[in-house]
């Protein structure tokens, strides 16, 4: 059983220095009182927000940061690259023809990072 994940839902990127809120813009028109996600949020910018620092040197911009400090690991902010859907969608639950985000989903920035969720926005809905 999982719960359903919301806008205002708390996720950590493995390789972020600092917790984000998801954004679900409210296109979907699910009658909630908060937006109800699905695994199509998955947008930089506007539906997953920068993690601090981020800290991996598979990341382009971290690495020439280092190579400008010759070799001094320098964290730079982090920018999301998440180009893929969230995975695994609700197997029951659609939302806005797409599978609903489970509090157990995870997903996979460019740059190695796995994004999840720590709080998933809301208690009370709970899918099998």
């Amino acid at each position: 059983m999982g719960q359903l994940v919301c806008a205002g839902a708390t996720m950590q990127c493995s390789f972020g220095a600092a917790p984000s809120t998801l954004l679900v813009l409210p296109v979907n028109r699910v009658m909630t009182t908060t937006p109800i996600a699905n695994i199509m949020d998955n947008k930089p910018m506007a539906n997953i927000l920068p993690f601090g620092m981020c800290n991996t040197m598979s990341n382009p911009q971290v690495a020439a940061a280092t190579a400008a400090k010759f070799g001094v690991f320098t964290p730079v902010p982090c920018v999301p690259a998440t180009p893929a859907p969230w995975v695994p969608g609700s197997p029951t639950v659609l939302v806005g023809n797409m599978p609903a985000l489970s509090h157990t989903s995870k997903l996979m920035c460019a740059w190695g990072g796995v994004i999840q969720f720590t709080s998933p926005g809301q208690t009370t809905i709970q899918v099998p």
